[in-house]
């Protein structure tokens, strides 16, 4: 038999580069020496062997970074890695040389890589099958499949490429899990991973888990990113921006700068966790908020409490509502008001609960802080929500609208309600969207609203111009965020500026409704029984109620 048959026998499907199954081969005292060198060193074994595609080199031998090579030995010694990459630093090529590694020097393990496309996890496949095309026969594994998505080795391992979504790695158990460009991935689908998927895999003793992006605001990377730096989630963290890479000065960065713009620049070079372009929060306020972990267990799922309820503060509850099927969310925030800056001190979202049930918990969220004020939007159906929750549940601190004036002079006003002509709650209409959202970039950007909630932060970073509106980008949400939206138009109410009034407020707890009488002029009249609509009228509130001072009708 002639040496080329022999040798044709041995590839895999007549790939010249790949070996194939059950072939014995007999290496030379040299070899083993580096066959073992490199099962023990990944960095040794990547700056000898792998070699990659360079877009200014063609295919070469790595030639490893200084942070190339410290990440490396992290992704070896450590078990859950997140790693915060700018453009072009060689996030890929330590990925693909250490994953490599892996499978030649390991037995029956299973490696998933996972991108925000099916098509970008592909790649990376790609670019490890050509790395493993470049290797001796010698410290090759005989190659079982060998497919687009998938190859599959004789010493058990495998690695399969897919784009990140719940069900794609249902079935498999893997032992190391790369999750590459995460910060891109739709915030719906991030989530649902990391409920469904993300628990079964790091409940393993051994199993690894590799996540690494460029920054795309602050979604769950960010978070994930954030908690790893403070020491929260158990991940180890490495950043690596345009300066780790040897021969990049400054007048390099000042190019890039030029071609890109400042926030491409700071967000893909420099790795600035930025919000979206076009975001109604400026990108600097945004850069300087920062989330905390909720302080109290309410025992009401989806409710995070930041702060206590202290005695004598005057709080309010912005209340979006949904049909509960899975969709959208049912959310609500609550706000500190008693002095600047405000506060929101709890948030709820869950897109689960039913109408019939969401009732209950704002009775009961609302007893807690002070019998606080409910302001609910009745664009859905939110009405019925207002209706169960006044009626059935008997909670009547909830605020109602009611339109003043007379034809192309109307004016949504604020009250408790009392009188045909209003309503509870208030229907979010394109003017109160416009109001709202110009106030609120006002109080997040003077600092006159501290939000420390994640939700909102994320839901803020995507919540972006469409036309002469605000709203989510697509795989997004923004419920809390109109929340916040509501509660901003509420602030530029008289009703408003009442409440929140210490030395009303204080006249409020005394009781002293003779010395206000004495103060006013003219007959005093519960709302409802006045004419509303009479722009003379003056509002304010006694005793929990809300009167209002007109010319009466029978004088």
């Amino acid at each position: 038999m002639s040496l080329f048959s022999n040798v044709k026998k041995a590839i895999y499907l007549g790939n010249p580069n790949l070996k194939k199954t059950g072939i014995t081969q007999q290496l030379t005292e040299e070899q083993v020496r580096e066959f073992v060198k490199c099962a023990k060193d990944p960095v040794y074994f990547i700056e000898n062997y792998v070699k990659v595609v360079m877009l200014d080199r063609g295919f070469v031998q790595i030639d490893l970074y200084p942070f190339q090579k410290e990440a490396i030995k992290k992704f070896n010694s450590d078990r859950r890695i997140i790693v915060k990459a700018g453009r072009q630093v060689g996030k890929t090529t330590m990925v693909v040389g250490y994953i490599l590694w892996y499978v030649l020097f390991n037995s029956d393990k299973t490696v998933a890589i996972l991108a925000n496309k099916a098509a970008t996890s592909r790649e990376i496949l790609s670019r490890i099958k050509l790395a493993y095309e470049a290797l001796p026969h010698w410290i090759q594994q005989g190659v079982k499949t060998w497919n687009k998505g998938d190859i599959e080795l004789e010493n058990g391992c495998r690695v399969l490429a897919n784009s990140t979504a719940s069900s794609a790695i249902r079935g498999f158990s893997i032992s190391l899990l790369y999750l590459d460009e995460f910060a891109f991935v739709p915030t719906n689908i991030a989530d649902e991973f990391f409920t469904s998927v993300y628990p079964t895999i790091s409940s393993g003793t051994e199993s690894k888990i590799l996540i690494s992006s460029t920054p795309n605001g602050m979604n769950h990377f960010y978070k994930m990113w954030t908690d790893a730096v403070e020491g929260n989630n158990g991940f180890t963290s490495i950043s690596a921006n345009w300066r780790e890479v040897p021969g990049r000065d400054q007048k390099w960065a000042d190019e890039q700068f030029r071609v890109l713009g400042e926030q491409k620049f700071m967000q893909e070079m420099e790795c600035e966790f930025l919000g979206s372009s076009g975001t109604l929060i400026s990108a600097i306020a945004l850069r300087s908020m920062s989330f905390v972990k909720p302080v109290i267990n309410s025992g009401i799922d989806s409710l995070k409490i930041y702060d206590a309820v202290q005695p004598n503060h005057f709080y309010v509850m912005c209340v979006d509502t949904s049909r509960g099927k899975g969709l959208d969310y049912s959310a609500f925030t609550v706000i500190d008001c008693t002095q600047m800056p405000y506060r929101v001190v709890a948030t709820y979202k869950d897109n689960e609960i039913s109408p019939l049930v969401y009732p209950a918990v704002l009775k009961q969220v609302g007893d807690y802080f002070n019998k606080a004020m409910q302001f609910i939007e009745t664009n859905d159906n939110g009405q019925q929500i207002a209706d169960i929750l006044f009626e059935d549940y008997e909670y009547e601190n909830i605020l109602s609208t009611v339109e003043m004036g007379k034809k192309l002079n109307k004016k949504l006003v604020v009250g408790w309600g009392y009188g045909t002509k209003s309503g509870r709650g208030i229907r979010t209409t394109k003017s109160v969207k416009r109001l709202g959202c110009s106030v609120l970039k006002n109080l997040i950007e003077r600092q006159q609203l501290i939000i420390t909630d994640y939700d909102i932060i994320s839901e803020l970073s995507t919540f972006v111009s469409n036309g002469v509106s605000y709203e989510a980008e697509e795989g997004s949400h923004d419920d809390l965020v109109m929340c916040l939206v509501l509660f901003s138009w509420f602030t530029n109410q008289k009703f408003f500026s009442d409440m929140t009034n210490i030395d009303i407020r204080r006249k409020l707890n005394e009781e002293q409704l003779q010395m206000i009488e004495e103060e006013l002029t003219g007959d005093l009249i519960l709302a409802g029984h006045v004419d509303v609509d009479d722009p003379k009228a003056k509002t304010y509130v006694e005793d929990g109620m809300v009167w209002t001072v007109a010319e009466s009708k029978y004088s």
